[in-house]
């Protein structure tokens, strides 16, 4: 990917409106110089998702999304950035310099561009067959497993015929040589047999990757043959540890979490009844790239695997592969149906929808399958569930998440509180956890709980200091005609909060040399996502209505004395120099009396 001046990423961001392209995502209506919508980026029924011209920017006030047009296309399309700056200037008809490739390179990038070529015809094939006479018996078989007309359109759904040779001579029609297709992963090419196809007699998924582009397929064998289903191999443009199916849909939900599913047939039907969050591995087990994966588009994940041991077995090998990546995970109880499949035409998607909603915690889930190991009308039995327990429990560092989960599993469980942590205690010391469930009466307790509650309160403080920052960022930025008036009390060094002081840096360097601010500018330095969020934050701090100059000058004079105040007293703690401390303590205790921002009407 070349690396684009600023001056050019500038360019395209300048000629890309921001309500014009987000308005081809979310509704918008106009409130005073804003617009605002539901946010596509959570759940909600009130909007609070803005998109404010002047600083062409959006931002989100219910879960914090923010950022400017070329955030949007990441957050809301996955883009990488160059990826959406190509489109914006495509879009803006701005052209961008030619990435200069190695003669290796070139030939690489136009052999994934062929075989993405050729599994976009083989779909087109499977699809147009499934449809005629000869894909009768597959149609008939979407049709008996409940899916319309609309579903088996939506995912493209297909049929590979019964002839064994009949794909291969089909895209050999449309010009591609031997070498080509056996790349494919969808031909076979040998000295006895020729050409004959991967798939044959199958109703067809096509796997499609998060830009809806054709990367490989399964297929689901018509009649008694085996293997039952069937995936592609792994080729140049398909690695199936590294995609999920029906992602390319479930990327764009409003639901908090992502369902994980065993197969193509339990995603489909999700869909189709409303659940499009749903998603599922491709015939392989969930692998750190699926998670890595996962993590990119939401925080939880709800295993809704097969019910029967397998699939158990499947459950508590995901669980802490998803916890390593930082997911939070809970388990869907399907029972007594095998999937969704058969749950939802069972008892419905409402019903579905309460299994959701009473999901099991992911480790209270491990602990009952622990449980089911042992014989807990036996003594010894039971006390070696609790000791097994109390070892699981060792895995929690942190005390207050570790001492939440032994209160929850001791009162399931009906033994005290007090004797599992001492369990726990005990293999903890084994396993050299440091401080493994203390009791709570030891004076080692006590300290850490007043540790705690002054940093609690010295957080507090600190807090309510970045954010007077941010309101004050703000100020600026809708009303670049302060900078005068608040320049004579603070500056970008005042702000002390890292990336408070990062964005006052850039927002009092562009108004000294051009008289006004560029938000949307300062948000493409940023390169990592959480920055980038945290700067839209800063740019659009909630700034309380106030009704009358006065108490908008009384607020605003407040504000920048909290800041400049803090800012003297970090000077204090970090200097030696006599002079200057006795010059920092004079300003501090004039500040109050000096500081003036008369407002216009």
């Amino acid at each position: 990917m070349p690396r684009y001046s600023d001056e050019l990423i500038e360019e395209v961001r300048s000629r890309n409106d921001i309500v014009d392209v987000i308005s081809q995502y979310v509704r918008l209506s106009k409130k005073g110089s804003t617009y605002f919508g539901l946010c596509p980026f959570h759940n909600e029924k009130t909007g609070s998702f803005s998109v404010s011209p002047n600083k062409q920017m959006y931002y989100c006030f219910g879960c914090h999304a923010g950022g400017n047009v070329f955030t949007f296309l990441m957050q809301y399309e996955n883009y990488t950035f160059g990826e959406a700056m190509e489109a914006l200037a495509e879009r803006a008809g701005v052209d961008l310099p030619k990435q200069e490739y190695t003669a290796a390179q070139r030939q690489e990038a136009d052999r994934r561009a062929r075989l993405l070529e050729i599994n976009k015809e083989a779909a087109k094939y499977f699809f147009v067959l499934l449809r005629g006479e000869r894909g009768k018996r597959a149609l008939d078989y979407f049709k008996k497993r409940a899916l319309s007309d609309e579903t088996i359109h939506k995912f493209g759904l297909g049929y590979s015929d019964q002839y064994s040779d009949d794909l291969y001579r089909y895209l050999r029609s449309k010009g591609y040589d031997d070498e080509i297709l056996k790349d494919s992963g969808l031909v076979t090419i040998d000295e006895v047999r020729g050409g004959h196809d991967k798939f044959w007699n199958r109703a067809m998924f096509p796997i499609m990757d998060v830009h809806n582009k054709v990367i490989g397929f399964g297929g689901r064998v018509m009649g008694d043959g085996e293997p039952k289903y069937l995936n592609s191999p792994e080729t140049k443009i398909f690695d199936k540890s590294r995609n999920l199916y029906g992602l390319n849909f479930a990327r764009v939900t409003k639901k908090p979490q992502l369902l994980l599913c065993e197969g193509y047939m339990d995603v489909i039907a999700l869909h189709q009844a409303g659940f499009d969050n749903a998603v599922a591995s491709l015939g392989t087990a969930l692998t750190s790239g699926h998670a890595n994966l996962l993590k990119r588009y939401t925080k939880e994940v709800y295993l809704t695997y097969d019910s029967d041991g397998a699939g158990i077995k499947a459950a508590l090998r995901a669980i802490p592969i998803l916890k390593e990546v930082g997911i939070t995970t809970k388990i869907i109880n399907m029972k007594p149906y095998k999937d969704p499949d058969e749950f939802i035409k069972a008892l419905g998607a409402e019903a579905y929808q309460e299994r959701i909603d009473q999901a099991e915690n992911s480790f209270l889930f491990e602990v009952r399958m622990e449980e089911q190991q042992h014989d807990m009308h036996d003594p010894e039995g039971k006390t070696a569930f609790y000791n097994a327990v109390a070892k699981m429990l060792c895995g929690f560092t942190e005390k207050l998440e570790r001492d939440n989960y032994i209160e929850a599993v001791a009162a399931k469980y009906m033994i005290s509180p007090d004797d599992l942590r001492r369990l726990v205690n005990q293999q903890g010391l084994k396993a050299g956890l440091a401080g493994g469930g203390r009791a709570p009466q030891s004076v080692a307790d006590a300290q850490d709980g007043a540790r705690t509650e002054y940093k609690k309160s010295a957080k507090k403080r600190e807090d309510g200091m970045v954010q007077s920052q941010k309101l004050l960022l703000t100020w600026l930025t809708n009303s670049p005609a302060l900078f005068p008036k608040v320049q004579r009390y603070v500056g970008a060094d005042d702000f002390t909060d890292p990336i408070c002081h990062s964005v006052a840096k850039m927002l009092f360097e562009q108004y000294e040399k051009d008289g006004t601010v560029n938000p949307a500018r300062i948000i493409s330095t940023y390169e990592d996502e959480e920055q980038q969020r945290e700067a839209a934050g800063i740019l659009n701090a909630t700034i309380h209505r106030v009704d009358t100059r006065e108490e908008r000058e009384k607020a605003l004079r407040e504000t920048v004395i909290r800041v400049r105040e803090n800012s003297i007293n970090h000077k204090l703690a970090n200097t030696f120099d006599v002079q200057e401390m006795a010059a920092l303590a004079k300003e501090k205790n004039e500040l109050p009396g000096t500081v003036h921002i008369p407002l216009e009407e």
